[in-house]
Formats: C-alpha cells, sequence, structure tokens
C-alpha cells in the first residue's frame, strides 16, 4: 500500500464489480524516490488535503491535479452487462459519467462504459 497513492473495491451495478489501484510515480527530476504527499513535520504522517506531490530524495514538487495526470489507474473488473472479467489500464483522470465524476474505462468484450465513481456518489438518473 505504500506504493499506491489510489486503490479502491466498488460494486458495479448489481452484478459486476471493479478494484482499480494507483501506483506512485518516480520523481521526474532526480529519478529516485516515489513522489508521495508532503509529511508533518510533527507527526510524520501524509498530509492527506495537500495539494502537491513531493519527492522524498531531492525535494522537487508538483501540483496534485497535474501529477495524477501523468499516472495510470489499473483496473481489475467484472462486467455487469456481459459477465466478462478482465483487466485493463486507463489514465488516471476523472471525467463526468452520467452525471458524476468517475475514472471511466470500457469493458473489452462488449464496449459497455463503465464508471469507478469517488465513494458515496450515486449515478444520476436520466429524465423524461
Amino acid at each position: 500500500m505504500d506504493e499506491l497513492i489510489y486503490f479502491t473495491r466498488r460494486q458495479l451495478d448489481s452484478k459486476g464489480e471493479a478494484r482499480a489501484w494507483v501506483y506512485k510515480g518516480m520523481c521526474e527530476k532526480c529519478k529516485k524516490g516515489l513522489m508521495g504527499k508532503p509529511r508533518d513535520e510533527k507527526t510524520g504522517k501524509a498530509k492527506i488535503r495537500a495539494k502537491e506531490y513531493v519527492c522524498p530524495e531531492c525535494g522537487f514538487m508538483i501540483e496534485k491535479k497535474a501529477y495524477e495526470e501523468t499516472l495510470d489507474c489499473e483496473i481489475k473488473y467484472t462486467c455487469p452487462e456481459c459477465g466478462n472479467e478482465d483487466e485493463t489500464a486507463v489514465p488516471y483522470k476523472r471525467k463526468k459519467w452520467q452525471g458524476v465524476d468517475a475514472v471511466v474505462f470500457q469493458c473489452s468484450k462488449c464496449d459497455a462504459k463503465l464508471g469507478i465513481t469517488k465513494k458515496m456518489k450515486d449515478k444520476k438518473e436520466k429524465k423524461g
């Protein structure tokens, strides 16, 4: 878990499920350390609301949004439409999907669009 910046297990409707994770990337500058959130000087714990990532080796800083868009989200899923079990990797970038921010990917067998939403977010129903 120390090598990850994101991990989740989600139910996709009633039949499908997904596990997704994003590995930390190497520092662009020194190529030695794994980028991570800055740490609190007193407690040594990561500052979870920080808006930047820092290299522990050289101190190089990069904005959170710019850094996360360079990473890939690896997903192991069971499609709720066709029951296909597969793995895929997509850019770790949230897009609007059924009215909610989600990491969106497609089933490799039936091409159904699937999304991993943020925690506690429900899809919005279409009117009409």
